[in-house]
Parts: structure tokens; C-alpha cells; sequence
């Protein structure tokens, strides 16, 4: 990996354009290196990923009114257009609203992979807006499933290096400032660009997708589910401006008034940012984790805690017995989804999915009583709701914890931890105390995914969603990901099962 020291320059230093972080970054798109078998057999794990979760979530609201929108939008002029999950393969829209309508069924459930460092981040949102440009130019540019491999390692290669540098949550900005800038930087090696090409894109792609954390606090929206998918839209438009040769504000990282002066650490700044040199293979996704759990990835090791406590002290679950439950766990855990957040929603039993998948108080209650974790029934109303519930849930707060913190951000992958420790005080006097550093699906968990288990999670949740048929096809499809034809390309889709689309009410719009 190279090293490249990031800071603030002064106009009038004329910071040439091969020295700024941006044409870094499109010079690592536009490297050819090929990708290794082992990357390649990731990126297939998370494609089938991705489709598991998007078919979970195509009947839910925001997934339907992304989804029309697509519709709306018929395929473009310079291409084949590209699929929308649910749809027929044969219908086709213009590829940014196919990334749009994708990168929400992707995103709503909270459910696919994540990477967390300095900033959070969930890298799989960068297949949809590849995907969509991949489908859409195929046949136009001769493109094949191996072009698509390179263009995803891409993706999540810039996006997990940022996101080991540049910290935006620290300055309440929303952490798809990364994942525009790397969707460009996918897009473009996926069409083959030059760094020049790829540098206009990525400035435009993070110009236009920086926007603050409010989307993840308090009351959350649905929002939260739309914003990488408005990233990767952003990021397949500024593709196409730069191509016809527009450019971007520049330097976009670096400049006197630029996203580091004014959005991050200011114009004293200074961060060290790695990506692979010339010739060095792209292996970042080797490095992130996909989730076992529909929540917070932070809350996947507590649910896995939640499940051993609750076989192992059945008692726990009645309220009448607890006195208080403390989870001891890191900064980041205890200040976004725990009691530091100091948001009263992640309290409150009438509160939207969105924000009880963003408190572990919750999470952990729900777990500890079931013993168990579902992606549409813990959170459904009437299980919020509990009277016994809402009394246990009251009685869990979380804490920071200095050693929780450091193994958070620790760069040792064998003491890198999102978990915690968990105390409770019984009603009788006595403690139980437990931890867990990783989650069990994590690679150095209890029972880490591999091919079979991503695709028992697809089996899983594309039960009653996709027939059995179709189920077969695409897995078969996303296994001979690499060997993909242009023609092919358009295989990589889920087709809801007969009637089940055509039975939801379509919201109206302006489209």
C-alpha cells in the first residue's frame, strides 16, 4: 500500500492535480491489475448478499416508492438499460435510477456488509450503481462479469481505505461521503477510463454527497435507507458528466475552501491515507464482514451475547428479576446506537424501524427475551410494544469503556472488537457478567459465513419472495459471476415471484 499525506493547501499554492487525494484514487481505478481468485469468491459471497437482503425488502414501502420511481424512468439511449430487483429481466430502466430503486432494497433492512474504522460504512452499497452501469453498457462496451469484478473490487477497495483515514461522523457528516467517491472510482474501472476521466467523476461524486448525520439521529426516517442509494445515483451521473468532459471543483479534498477545510478537521487538517500502488491487487473487501442479524452491525455481537444469555438464564427475560443491565462497549457503540446518544427515541416503543434498528437497549432486550433475532418480527409494533419489554428495555443502558474503545479501533484484526461486556444486577442481589468481542458470522467468530451460509441467508429470506425457479437461476447466475457474458450481465437480478409486485398499492409522484 501507498501512503499519501492528505492536507489543506492555500489557493495560491497550486497544488498540482497528480498530487491531490482525488487523482490518487482514479489512478487506483485505472490500474488493471487483475483480481484474485480469493477477492473474486468475496464478491460473489456479497452479491448473492446483496439479492438476499434486497428480495426480504421488496414489499416494503420505501423499496416500492424507489422502485416506482425507477419505472418511471424508461432505459436511455446509449445502452440496453438495466434490471430493477422484483422486475422482469426484460424490463429495463435507465441505469442511475436502477441504481437508485437497487440501492434501497439493498440498504432498507440493514442487513448487508459493513466495515467500520474511522468512519462507518456498509461497502456493498457500491454494487448496485456498478451493477447498473454494467448491465446497461454491456453490449455497447463488450463488457463481462470479470469487468464487473474488477469495477466492485474497486468500489470497495476506495471506499474501506477511506474509510480507515477520514473519520466523517466525528464532524456529523453522513458516511456516504465515501461511498460516492468510491462508486465513481468503481464505475470507472468498470468502463476502463483514464485517471483523468476518473478524477472529474470522483470530485463530482463526493461533491455532491456530503450532507450531515441527522438522517441517523433522533427520530430516523427512511432517508436512511435512500442515502447510499442517492450516493450511487450521484456517483453513476458524475460518471457520465466527466466522460463528456465536464469537470469537478478542484481540489475537492484539499482545496482552500474544500470537504476537509470546511466539512472535517479544518484547514489545519492532515490525515495518511493508504491504497494500493501500481501493480498492487485490490483485496479491501477481505476485510469487511456482512451481518448475520437485521441491525446495526455494532449490534451484531450483543444480539449473539442477547441469545447466549437468554439459554443460558431463561430468568433474565422477566423484568420482575433484573434490576439493571449495563453493556460496557466503545465510543462509537455507546454514543450512535446506545443510551450516549442521548436520543429518547431509542426508548420509546412507538418509535420507527429505522430507529430501534439503531438502539441496542432495544436490540438486546428483544434478544435476551427471545433468544432469537428476526428481521421483520422483532420489530414489528406489537413487539415493541410489551409491556414486559418496554419495563426491561428500561432498564438497559450502555457505558464507554476506555479498553472496548482502543480494541474498536485497534489495526490488529485478532483484537479488533464490536462487542462488549455486559453486567446485570438481579433483583436478589447477584451479577451476571459475559462479553463478546466479535459476532458469531464475523471471520473470527463462532461460526463465520462462508459460500453456504450466504446463500442459506438468501435461501432464507427470498422464502415466499421468489419462486423456487428463480431462486436456482440467479444463484447459478452469481456463481459464474467472473465468466458472464455481456449478454449474461442481465442475469444478475431477482424476479419477485407472480403477482406478489402487482398486489401493492404504487404511491404517486411527480413522475
Amino acid at each position: 500500500m501507498q501512503q499519501h499525506h492528505v492536507r489543506v493547501h492555500r489557493s495560491d499554492e497550486n497544488l498540482a492535480r497528480t498530487d491531490q487525494l482525488a487523482w490518487k484514487i482514479a489512478e487506483c481505478a485505472a490500474d488493471p491489475v487483475p483480481v484474485s481468485e480469493e477477492v473474486t469468491e468475496m464478491i460473489i459471497n456479497r452479491v448473492i448478499d446483496n439479492a438476499a437482503v434486497a428480495a426480504a425488502s421488496l414489499t416494503r414501502r420505501p423499496v416500492v416508492a424507489a422502485r416506482s420511481q425507477a419505472l418511471a424512468h424508461p432505459r436511455s439511449f446509449n445502452g440496453v438499460g438495466s434490471t430493477v430487483f422484483g422486475e422482469q429481466r426484460s424490463r429495463r430502466v435507465s441505469p442511475e435510477w436502477a441504481a437508485w430503486a437497487n440501492g434501497v432494497a439493498v440498504r432498507e433492512l440493514d442487513y448487508h456488509d459493513t466495515f467500520l474504522a474511522a468512519e462507518y460504512s456498509h461497502p456493498g452499497d457500491n454494487i448496485p450503481p456498478v451493477v447498473a452501469v454494467a448491465q446497461h453498457l454491456a453490449t455497447a462496451r463488450g463488457l463481462t462479469g470479470r469487468d464487473l469484478v474488477r469495477g466492485i473490487a474497486t468500489g470497495y477497495e476506495v471506499q474501506i481505505d477511506l474509510v480507515k483515514a477520514i473519520s466523517l461522523h466525528a464532524h456529523k457528516i453522513d458516511h456516504v461521503a465515501h461511498l460516492g467517491p468510491s462508486a465513481a472510482a468503481g464505475i470507472g474501472t468498470l468502463l476502463g477510463l483514464d485517471p483523468a476521466t476518473i478524477f472529474q467523476a470522483v470530485g463530482q461524486a463526493l461533491h455532491t454527497t456530503t450532507a450531515t448525520r441527522q438522517s441517523r439521529k433522533g427520530e430516523i426516517s427512511s432517508w436512511k435507507a435512500y442515502a447510499p442509494a442517492f450516493a450511487g445515483k450521484m456517483a453513476v451521473e458524475a460518471v457520465d458528466r466527466a466522460m463528456r468532459g465536464e469537470t469537478s471543483p478542484t481540489p475537492i479534498y484539499e482545496g482552500e475552501d474544500g470537504v476537509i477545510a470546511w466539512l472535517l478537521d479544518g484547514p489545519d487538517a492532515a490525515y495518511e491515507v493508504s491504497l494500493p500502488g501500481a501493480g498492487e491487487a485490490k483485496r479491501a473487501i477481505l476485510d469487511s464482514y456482512t451481518k448475520e442479524h437485521s441491525a446495526e452491525y455494532q449490534a451484531q455481537a450483543l444480539i449473539d451475547l442477547a441469545r447466549k444469555l437468554h439459554r443460558e438464564h431463561p430468568e433474565l427475560a422477566d423484568p420482575a428479576n433484573v434490576e439493571s443491565i449495563v453493556i460496557h462497549t466503545s465510543h462509537h457503540t455507546h454514543n450512535v446506537i446506545g443510551s450516549g446518544a442521548n436520543d429518547p427515541q431509542k426508548y420509546d416503543p412507538t418509535a420507527s424501524r429505522e430507529t430501534l434498528d439503531h438502539s441496542i437497549p432495544y436490540i438486546f432486550t428483544v434478544a435476551l427475551q427471545d433468544g432469537s433475532w428476526h428481521h421483520v418480527d422483532s420489530y414489528r409494533p406489537e413487539r415493541a410494544g410489551r409491556a414486559d419489554t418496554v419495563a426491561l428495555w428500561n432498564r438497559v443502558t450502555t457505558t464507554e469503556d476506555a479498553e472496548w474503545t482502543r480494541r474498536y479501533h485497534s489495526l490488529d484484526p485478532a483484537e479488533k472488537a464490536f462487542g462488549g461486556r455486559v453486567e446485570i444486577r438481579l433483583t436478589d442481589g447477584s451479577r451476571i457478567v459475559d462479553e463478546l468481542a466479535v459476532a458469531d458470522a464475523h471471520p473470527l467468530g463462532a461460526r463465520p459465513f462462508g459460500r453456504a451460509e450466504y446463500i442459506d441467508k438468501f435461501r432464507v429470506l427470498a422464502a415466499g419472495v421468489l419462486e423456487e425457479g428463480e431462486i436456482v437461476r440467479f444463484l447459478s447466475a452469481a456463481e459464474r459471476l467472473p465468466s458472464l457474458t455481456a449478454a449474461e450481465l442481465g442475469e444478475l437480478t431477482i424476479v419477485a415471484a407472480n403477482g406478489l409486485l402487482t398486489s401493492l398499492p404504487t404511491p404517486n409522484g411527480i413522475f
